[in-house]
This record gives C-alpha cells, sequence and structure tokens, in this order.
C-alpha cells in the first residue's frame, strides 16, 4: 500500500498544532510522537545514571541497550556494538577524527568532496594539518550537482588513507552513487567516512552492503531528537584509541560514548525507529518480497518503512522540480531531469532573480512557509558556485508527512514574488 499521508501525519504532534508549512526539513524534522512518548516516559520512570545497583539505573540501561540494538538495525549493521552515541554527527565526527589522526603520519593523503557539508571537510582538514597530510578534493559538476566521479577515481590512484563522502548533498539534494565509489576506494586501501545525515530520511541504509567503514546520521533529521549515531565496523572500534577519562570502559561502544549520554534522547531515537518500524508494517507490504529474503524482523520493517517513503517522496520531489521550473526567474542548482528522481533526495537550492535568498526566505515565511537561506554549512558548494558572498540559496526540503496541497501553497506564494 503506498503511504496515507493524513495517517501519517496525526504520528507529528506540530503538524496538528500549526497550520505552517515544514519546508525545512533538511535542518531538522519535526518529532514523531513515538519518540516524544519515550523521552517522557524515559525521564518519568527510570532517570539514572548509567550500571547503578538499583532498579531505575538497571530500567535505564535496557533502555540504551535496546536503542543500540535498534540503530544497527536502522543501519543494518552487525552488532549492536557498532553504534555509539553521541550529540550530533559533527560532535561524533571531531571525536572520531581525533582518534584516526593517530594512524596518519606525514604524507599521508584524505579525499574530501566539495559536495559535502562542513561537517564532513573540516574534521579531516584539521587532522590533516596536525598530522601533515594531504588533503585532495573532489569537485562536482556545477550544472548538475553530481560528484565529479573520474576526479574521484584519479584521487584514489593516489592511494589515500581516509575517503571522506556524503551519503546525499544536504545543500543539491544529490544523491552520490557509494556503491561505486566505496569498492574503488577500498581497494586503494582507504577507510571510507559516510556522511548519511541527509540521506537517512529518505531511503534504507545498509553499511554492511555499502562495505562502508564509519557512517553517520542525526536522529533529528529523521524524526527524532537531537542525537547523533555514528556506525563504525567493530575490529576498527576495537583497535582505535579513545579519547575517554580512565574509569570509562574499553571496548566499543563504551570507550567512545564519553561521561553521561542524552539518556532521553537515546530513548528518543529508539521511538522514531519504532514509529518508522510500524510504518513498515503498515505501509511496506509491496516490497515484501524484494526485501524478505535479505532482511528479517524489524531490519525488514525498517527496510520497507524507508523504500514505501522513498516511494512517496519521488512524486513530492517531482511536484517540487515542476513548480520550481515554471516560476519566472527562478535558477535552480543541482539534478533537474525529471527522470533522474533516483538520483536525489527531494532537497532543492534555488535563487530568484533580484531577490536576496533571505528576503525569499522572510517572504515565504509571511505565508507560513518555512525554507531555509544560506549554505547550510555547506560551504565549499556555494563557494565552488560562486553564490557564497550574494547570500547562497534558497533550499526547499520536503520528508514524507508533507504533501501535494503545501506545494501548491508553496508554488502560489513563489508566484506572487514574481508578479
Amino acid at each position: 500500500m503506498p503511504l496515507d499521508p493524513p495517517v501519517v501525519r496525526l504520528n507529528f504532534p506540530a503538524l496538528q498544532k500549526s497550520s505552517a508549512i515544514f519546508f525545512d526539513n533538511p535542518g531538522g524534522t519535526q518529532i514523531c510522537q513515538p519518540s516524544l512518548k519515550r523521552m517522557v516516559d524515559y525521564l518519568t520512570t527510570c532517570n539514572a545514571n548509567h550500571e547503578g545497583a538499583f532498579a531505575t539505573s538497571r530500567q535505564s540501561d535496557s533502555i540504551l541497550a535496546e536503542a543500540h540494538a535498534a540503530a544497527a538495525d536502522f543501519y543494518n549493521a552487525a552488532r549492536p556494538e557498532e553504534i555509539v552515541f553521541g550529540a550530533n554527527m559533527t560532535t561524533l565526527t571531531l571525536h572520531i577524527s581525533r582518534s584516526l589522526a593517530r594512524w596518519l603520519k606525514p604524507g599521508d593523503r584524505i579525499v574530501v568532496t566539495r559536495l559535502d557539508h562542513d561537517a564532513n571537510i573540516s574534521p579531516w582538514l584539521l587532522i590533516a594539518e596536525e598530522r601533515g597530510c594531504a588533503v585532495d578534493w573532489v569537485d562536482f559538476h556545477p550544472e548538475d550537482g553530481t560528484l565529479d566521479l573520474d576526479g574521484m577515481r584519479q584521487m584514489l590512484e593516489r592511494q589515500p588513507r581516509l575517503v571522506a563522502v556524503g551519503y546525499a548533498s544536504n545543500a543539491l539534494g544529490t544523491i552520490n552513487p557509494l556503491a561505486s565509489i566505496i569498492p574503488l576506494a577500498k581497494q586503494a586501501g582507504a577507510l571510507v567516512y559516510v556522511d548519511a545525515v541527509q540521506y537517512a530520511p529518505h531511503a534504507p541504509i545498509d553499511v554492511q552492503a555499502l562495505g562502508c567503514d564509519f557512517l553517520v546520521s542525526s536522529a533529528y533529521k529523521w524524526f527524532g531528537p537531537h542525537v547523533g549515531i555514528l556506525y563504525g565496523r567493530y575490529e576498527l572500534l576495537e583497535e582505535l584509541f579513545a579519547y575517554k577519562v580512565r574509569p570509562a570502559p574499553n571496548d566499543p561502544p563504551g570507550k567512545f560514548e564519553t561521561g553521561t549520554l542524552n539518556h532521553e534522547g537515546i530513548a528518543g531515537v529508539l521511538g522514531a525507529i519504532e514509529y518508522l518500524e510500524a510504518l513498515g508494517e503498515e505501509y511496506g507490504a509491496s516490497f515484501e518480497s524484494e526485501l524478505a529474503s535479505t532482511y528479517q524482523g524489524r531490519r525488514l520493517r525498517l527496510k520497507k518503512a524507508m523504500s514505501a517513503i522513498r516511494k512517496y517522496e519521488e512524486g513530492l520531489g517531482r511536484t517540487l522540480l515542476e513548480i520550481l521550473e515554471e516560476a519566472p526567474g527562478v535558477t535552480i542548482y543541482g539534478l533537474r531531469d525529471l527522470n533522474r528522481l533516483n538520483e536525489r533526495v527531494p532537497t532543492v537550492a534555488f535563487r530568484l532573480k533580484g531577490w536576496h535568498p533571505r528576503r525569499v526566505a522572510e517572504e515565504l515565511d509571511k505565508a507560513g512557509i518555512y525554507v531555509w537561506d544560506g549554505n547550510y554549512y555547506a560551504l565549499a558548494v556555494t563557494t565552488r558556485l560562486g553564490i557564497e558572498e550574494d547570500g547562497g540559496m534558497v533550499r526547499v526540503g520536503l520528508a514524507h508527512y508533507n504533501v501535494d496541497r503545501e506545494l501548491n501553497r508553496f508554488g502560489e506564494a513563489l508566484r506572487k514574488l514574481v508578479q
């Protein structure tokens, strides 16, 4: 069955309390009710610190363990111990990069791309400077926002120690072909670090099929609270040095989960995954045959949910692109070909002739439509496009709780600006 948007929307309290249109989703989605309930239940029934001899601490630890197992299923990791929780993707990446830096020596090479969020660029620039490493940049094609794969192959011929690449661009919506990039990087002897923040809300993730070494996202981008979730291949997490206090565990994931974590937030991650699992149970029947042979139980339900979301959002993305194409004075950045919707998520950036992006966002806000403007920390993208000094772009990002009538309102508001 296809997704039923009115029923889906009932799971999001913000959508019931506000008439606003939330197209700011790439910066953070609205939180689902199961996630909120898990957080409140945690704080009111078992708010305790780790590894105590008393009941609430045992109950707290049980919930945290369940959350690790659920997140492993969300990523299709091999085991719960491959999941590290932290504040957000940026903080986790800075943390892990510091550990990885100990493996680097002067002259080693690191590959980054100009299509990435700066959270998957600056941490590697910092450790390169610290360790005397060379940084090789992979460009993207400005005309359609796709990664320069020939350039990536050339950089991999230099045998880098690490490749940092995004799953989907938070600025242009481009999905990078990781199934092609990662095997080439592994053949070159590199570790692969994937930023999946912008991909995670829109489609299934399978770290085992990808073959990456690390992958990270933030739950507040996929209907949960402000918590980051890192996958790391267990042998690597086990071998890596961890910057931690002495009494902390020496085994993963505990050795990387510094201090007392955001326990209620982690409970909220569990709730967000439970929401998606229920969605897969209800709407993922059409994906049963193609997934059941590979995935079982919760993993199957999650894959079905994300596949159903992906299919629904392709229709939304098509409508959004059509609206923007028809509006006079609009320049779309990134893929515009409606036959290549499988190569992008429904995040679209544009500029309106004669209008500063901030002013466009302010005018849309007056119409109750929330969008982002600027560079969204994708500094390398706006710099490469030559628009950083001019305010960047306006970004519209859709989620599976958005509906056609919201896009129609957006189209009407945009037409008023260009009249």
